[in-house]
C-alpha cells in the first residue's frame, strides 16, 4: 500500500482500495473469507475501527458481506435471473412454463410467486395517461407479487391493467386461472401483444423493497417500468419490475428499425 506520508487519503480509504484489487484480482475468491478484523489492523498497521470502516465502504459497494459470528466474505456473484425480449414470445407456451419459470430452471432453480395485493385503485396523473383511463375515477386493477428463485426474492411486480379489461375475469383472482395467465386473460378480451415499450432505470431502494427483496447493503436494483400495446396500438397493461441488481440481467435482441 502507497506509505501514508505520500497518500493524502484517509486510511479507511487506502485500506478499501488495496482490498478491493486484491479482491478484483482473484487474490480473494468468490465466497472466500477475509482476514480478521484484527488480522488486518496489524497488516496495515490501523485501528480497528479504521479497519472496520473500510470493510464497511467495500460493503456498501456490494463487494462484502459481514456475517455475524463468522467474518466478512467476498460476495458471491450469483447466476443470472435474466429479463429478455423474447420473454412474450408464444413459443414459451409449449413448455407450460412462463419465461420466468424457465429462466430459474436454466439455473437449477425453482420459481414461485407470492402475491401481495390485488386491489382495485384510483390511478395517478401519469398512470392513467398511460392506460388511457379515467385519474378520477377507481379505473384500474393493481396486482402486486414478489417473484423467488428458490428461497430468494429476485423481484417486485406490480402491474396495472383497466378495470374494464380486469373487471369479471381471472385478473382479480390470485393464481389466474388460465393456462398462459394473465396475458392468456388478455387475449381472450381482445388484446393480443404486438409491440412493448420498457424504460430502464438504475437506482438504490426504497427502505420497502430492501426489506422485501432481502437486499444486503450496497446492492442497488433495476427498475423496468413495462407498457403492452395490442394490435390497434392501445396500452392495455403497464408493469413494474423493481429486480435485484445482484440476481438479475437484461437481455435484448431486437431488430433495429
Amino acid at each position: 500500500m502507497t506509505n501514508q506520508t505520500e497518500d493524502r487519503r484517509p486510511l479507511s480509504r487506502q485500506i478499501a482500495d488495496e482490498l478491493r484489487n486484491e479482491i478484483e484480482s482473484g487474490q480473494h475468491a468468490s465466497g472466500a473469507k477475509l482476514p480478521s478484523q484484527r488480522q488486518l489492523a496489524e497488516r496495515f498497521s490501523a485501528a480497528r475501527n479504521t479497519v472496520d470502516e473500510a470493510l464497511k465502504i467495500l460493503a456498501q459497494e456490494g463487494l462484502v458481506v459481514a456475517e455475524h459470528g463468522r467474518g466478512v466474505f467476498v460476495r458471491v456473484k450469483q447466476p443470472l435471473i435474466r429479463l429478455g425480449s423474447d420473454r412474450y414470445s408464444p413459443k414459451h407456451r409449449e413448455t407450460g412454463l412462463s419465461p420466468f419459470l424457465i429462466e430459474c430452471a436454466r439455473q437449477g432453480k425453482v420459481g414461485r410467486f407470492e402475491v401481495l395485493n390485488i386491489e382495485r385503485i384510483k390511478p395517478n396523473k401519469e398512470l392513467a395517461k398511460q392506460l388511457h383511463v379515467s385519474e378520477k375515477a377507481k379505473s384500474v386493477l393493481r396486482r402486486e407479487n414478489v417473484f423467488y428463485a428458490d428461497a430468494d426474492p429476485v423481484y417486485r411486480v406490480t402491474t396495472w391493467i383497466p378495470w374494464r379489461i380486469a373487471q369479471g375475469t381471472g385478473l382479480l383472482q390470485e393464481e389466474v386461472p388460465h393456462q398462459y395467465g394473465i396475458h392468456g386473460v388478455f387475449e381472450e378480451k381482445g388484446h393480443v401483444m404486438t409491440r412493448i415499450n420498457d424504460e430502464i432505470t438504475a437506482r438504490m431502494p426504497t427502505p420497502e423493497e430492501v426489506r422485501y427483496l432481502n437486499l444486503s447493503p450496497g446492492i442497488p436494483v433495476i427498475e423496468v417500468m413495462h407498457t403492452s400495446l395490442d394490435q390497434d396500438g392501445e396500452p392495455y397493461e403497464v408493469t413494474r419490475f423493481v429486480m435485484r441488481s445482484d440476481m438479475n440481467g437484461l437481455s435484448y435482441n431486437v431488430p433495429v428499425e
